[in-house]
């Protein structure tokens, strides 16, 4: 059987790009499959999804869509390739029946054929409850299903999805799957781009890709056999698990490191030994031992950039201290009208405590996170952070918290220089101003950006540049809102560097996240579902809750959804 697509040396050049976006690239992919787009920010991925898609015409080369070529045959091609952009492509003022009939009205789906096409995929995406409600008021995971099923109102031979899961829940995530794996039955061949490197062992076929060019392809087994042997835990570090991971980092020997709950996740160079406890410095009852390589793992190797995130917060003073309660939530309630989004809340984390506020899209955990932040009024009890009652002295904590919001909220208007002045004007600086914006441009390398657009960054430098904007006056609390959404693991490492040298600081850091290998940074987790905190404690502890005779060794990932599983059935 001929392969559904074929590219044949295709180069994509833009303008003013000194490298090409997808550089002399040959690759065939079969139907039937789910088919893997995986690699950094900037590899190339959603550039070589728009070929396929024919929105954009190769510089060189040739593409094959099911025989079609997609720049000469447009109309034909759009008849079996059905395709999700990465960004939420309906119309939020819309509500979800509104969105299809657009679509269907676009694709020429009508009478019979309309309401049979609407009847199915309203029940696959389980949104038929829901079909009043405005695009815009849907949870995140709500809003991609919607996306998928005007995709699929003309039945494809290839579905194209960007990075569909980015901002989705695990329990959305696998409902997500389980749809892919449901159109792969009926031959439909998927090609999913994703940053979760998780959902890249699920593909039946994965393109690993970088600058362009294709580093590997094939199944997703065959290259994290590769790391057999390589990959170790360290266990026994009690609170010391940050420092040892920055230790390990700078061996030669060890090329990736991730904290993982109590325990350290490190991958070693071919040939080379693990570190023992006394290279790493670490306590006298720690112990390092072989453990199953992950597809991530090999997808760092592969690569070959390392991440030494030494951080320049790592040089600041104190700021804060450990032990005692800096944020403080009290029977915390909002109600929006007749319905309760939080709902008797309380926590207290302690001073350089990272502390994880997870939950399921639309579970209440963001109204939560911007009640503690002063961006919302409770409905009922209070808040402090760093001492101060965020109703009766908003003023004064507001001056000793950072937000790094979940979508980036500088002004992408405004250039780099012009934000990092914003922001130190806001923050009361004064004098200071130029020295600081100094610092935060040499500390995260934005030089060479300062006089560009802030909304025409890479994502990776978006990120840092937004960092940088929520750190500038030394805050005591940090809020991260998801914020490494959509970017790619060598980023998040970096990110993470900096929060683990804050929170070494005394910098106490609140998180939400949906990556839940970023979840294990975390020194306690509260869950959080329909409105109430349903289960508090360290990553291992809610992964230990969730152990199984069918589960021995769950991730927290299992955890999560078992949690709210379990919540549902006492429902």
């Amino acid at each position: 059987m001929d392969p559904l697509i074929r590219l044949e040396g295709v180069s994509k050049h833009f303008d003013g790009q000194e490298r090409p976006a997808i550089g002399a690239l040959s690759v065939a992919l079969e139907a039937g499959r789910i088919n893997g787009l995986v690699g950094p920010d900037g590899a190339g991925k959603t550039t070589l999804i728009r070929l396929m898609a024919g929105l954009l015409a190769p510089s060189a080369g040739k593409i094959r869509v099911a025989g079609l070529d997609p720049v000469a045959a447009p109309s034909e091609l759009r008849r079996v390739v059905a395709y999700m952009p990465q960004r939420f492509g309906l119309y939020e003022d819309l509500t979800v029946l509104e969105n299809l009939n657009l679509y269907a009205d676009i694709r020429g789906v009508v009478g019979a054929e309309r309401r049979s096409r609407f009847d199915e995929l309203l029940a696959f995406t389980d949104l038929t409850s829901f079909t009043g409600r405005l695009a815009g008021r849907l949870s995140g995971g709500m809003k991609q299903k919607l996306g998928l099923a005007c995709a699929l109102l003309k039945v494809p031979k290839l579905l194209l999805l960007d990075e569909p899961s980015v901002g989705v829940d695990p329990i959305s995530r696998r409902e997500l799957w389980k749809m892919a794996a449901d159109l792969v039955s009926q031959g439909i061949a998927v090609v999913w781009s994703t940053a979760y490197l998780d959902e890249a062992e699920r593909c039946d076929e994965v393109l690993l890709l970088n600058a362009g060019q294709v580093l590997f392809a094939g199944p997703p087994g065959r290259l994290t056999g590769e790391l057999a042997g390589r990959s170790y835990l360290v266990h026994g570090l009690g609170g010391s698990r940050r420092a040892v991971l920055e230790r390990a980092l700078a061996l030669p020997s060890v090329i990736d490191g991730q904290i993982q709950g109590a325990s350290l996740r490190l991958v070693v160079a071919d040939g080379a030994m693990p570190p023992s406890p006394v290279e790493l410095e670490a306590p006298s009852d720690a112990t390092v031992v072989a453990t199953e390589a992950r597809f991530e793992d090999a997808f760092i190797a592969r690569l070959g950039q390392r991440v030494r995130p030494h951080s320049p917060y790592a040089e600041r003073p104190a700021v804060g201290a450990a032990g005692g309660p800096t944020v403080v939530a009290e029977k915390l309630t909002k109600r929006f009208g007749a319905f309760t989004a939080a709902d008797d809340i309380s926590f207290s984390i302690s001073g350089g405590e990272i502390f994880g506020l997870l939950g399921p899209n639309g579970a209440g955990k963001s109204t939560t996170f911007k009640m503690m932040c002063g961006l919302l009024k409770p409905s009922a009890g209070h808040a402090t952070v760093a001492g101060y009652d965020l109703l009766r002295a908003a003023a004064q904590a507001r001056a000793r918290i950072g937000y790094m919001a979940q979508k980036f909220s500088l002004y992408g208007d405004l250039s780099v220089r012009q934000n990092l002045n914003f922001f130190a004007g806001i923050y009361g600086l004064g004098k200071r101003r130029a020295t600081v914006v100094g610092r935060m441009v040499e500390a995260f390398g934005l030089d060479p950006y300062l006089d560009s657009d802030a909304g025409r960054l890479p994502l990776g430098f978006k990120q840092r540049l937004a960092l940088a904007c929520a750190t500038m006056h030394d805050p005591t609390v940090l809020f991260l809102d998801e914020p490494t959404s959509g970017v790619d693991p060598l980023t998040r490492r970096e990110f993470w560097g900096h929060i683990n040298a804050l929170v070494g600081r005394g910098v106490t850091v609140v998180v939400t996240t949906h990556f839940m290998d970023e979840a294990e940074y975390c020194d306690r987790i509260a869950l959080v579902y329909h409105g109430r905190i349903i289960a508090e404690g360290s990553p291992d502890a809610l992964k230990a809750s969730a152990r199984a005779p069918s589960r021995p060794e769950p991730t927290l990932e299992d955890a999560f959804i078992a949690l709210v599983e379990g919540q549902e059935a006492a429902e």
